[in-house]
């Protein structure tokens, strides 16, 4: 088939990747426009489908609207038979859709119809789904609403992060896309049959994009709150809060990789019961004595009071300086008589999406 690719980020580029080794004859790859950096020092970043596009030698553009008249003339001009759409960042209009003879598929990175929008990944961590998966649904002009052509799903692992679960999705996606155009392939679009199944509109729910705001940390929250919110917001916007210490002074951190560790406080030492406070951090001697009479397999060097039991902290990263073990984060702050961890000033409204998605589940 002769296809016209449309993607920007890295999960497109494998799906992208095994159509050309395939044998399809890839028209043209259209990325969305490069943005500039922040940094002027910087040169502007290079998105990886223009990467991998100009590695493969492969005619590559990125019109500001993909729904222009001067790019639909030059999209209608290449003659395809299918646009293969993933992670491109425009929604195209029907009139887009409509220059090549199947028109249009897209590669998302949810079950749908759960989870359409910007950051599907992201949200089935965040709302606490047992599985994940890709669809491939061929396109209207409605936000991820077409009809369902191929759909794969996988177990989401207890301590997998989004990071890592994009990477899987984006290989089962390969499989999913290459299948979905095999189907096309043999489809007839002036049939009366048509392509795919119908999404129940009841059962979707948005997956909107992510803000720094998002990844505000609240003590007073429940563990698996706490764990999904770290796991889900890495590596971007990742998770953050700001520690307090007796001086009144306070440090920035990111918390990299943690895990939840579930305690009943009634049946804590009296030694420990009495610094058990939510948002204060054990560490040092309190620690020690936790890890006695817990007998846990876990490491808990470094925790934070949520409540319901410990956050335990293995990996986080001060304004400044570089990532570090919780071990090595404590050689420097571990003489601390208290540290804190601060509330905020407003409501984290991430932790209201969070449980309502969960309810829909």
């Amino acid at each position: 088939m002769r296809l016209i690719l449309m993607g920007t980020g890295p999960f497109a580029v494998p799906s992208f990747q095994g159509l050309r080794v395939q044998g399809h004859d890839v028209a043209a790859v259209v990325t969305r426009p490069e943005v500039p950096s922040a940094n002027t020092k910087k040169p502007t970043p290079i998105s990886p489908v223009r990467s991998w596009a100009e590695s493969c030698s492969l005619t590559v553009t990125s019109p500001a609207s993909i729904n222009s008249v001067e790019s639909i003339e030059w999209l209608r001009s290449l003659q395809a038979d299918l646009l293969v759409v993933c992670d491109y960042g425009q929604i195209l209009s029907s009139e887009c859709l409509s220059v090549s003879r199947l028109g249009g598929i897209n590669l998302h990175g949810s079950l749908l119809p759960r989870h359409r929008g910007a950051a599907p990944v992201q949200w089935s961590i965040l709302s606490g789904d047992q599985n994940a998966g890709v669809s491939i649904i061929h396109m209207t002009p409605g936000l991820d609403a077409g009809p369902v052509i191929v759909q794969e799903s996988t177990q989401i692992a207890p301590t997998e992060n989004a990071f890592q679960l994009e990477s899987r999705l984006s290989t089962l996606g390969t499989k999913a896309t290459l299948h979905a155009v095999d189907l096309l392939q043999n489809w007839n679009p002036a049939s009366t049959e048509s392509i795919g199944l119908p999404q129940d509109k009841s059962q979707a729910t948005k997956a909107p994009r992510l803000s720094k705001a998002d990844g505000a940390l609240v003590a007073d929250s429940l563990l698996k709150y706490l764990d999904r919110q770290i796991r889900g917001l890495y590596p971007w916007p990742g998770c953050y809060g700001n520690l307090i210490f007796p001086n009144g002074q306070a440090l920035r951190v990111i918390v990299h990789e943690a895990s939840p560790l579930p305690i009943d406080t009634a049946l804590l030492p009296a030694s420990v019961r009495d610094a058990w406070d939510i948002g204060r951090l054990i560490y040092g001697e309190k620690a020690k004595q936790l890890q006695n009479h817990l007998d846990s397999q876990e490491d808990i060097s470094l925790g934070l009071i949520a409540i319901d039991g410990l956050l335990l902290l293995k990996s986080l990263q001060p304004a400044g300086k570089k990532q570090m073990t919780a071990d090595e984060f404590l050689r420097g702050y571990s003489r601390m008589e208290w540290i804190r961890l601060a509330p905020l000033l407003e409501p984290n409204s991430l932790l209201a999406r969070m449980k309502l998605l969960e309810t829909a589940t």
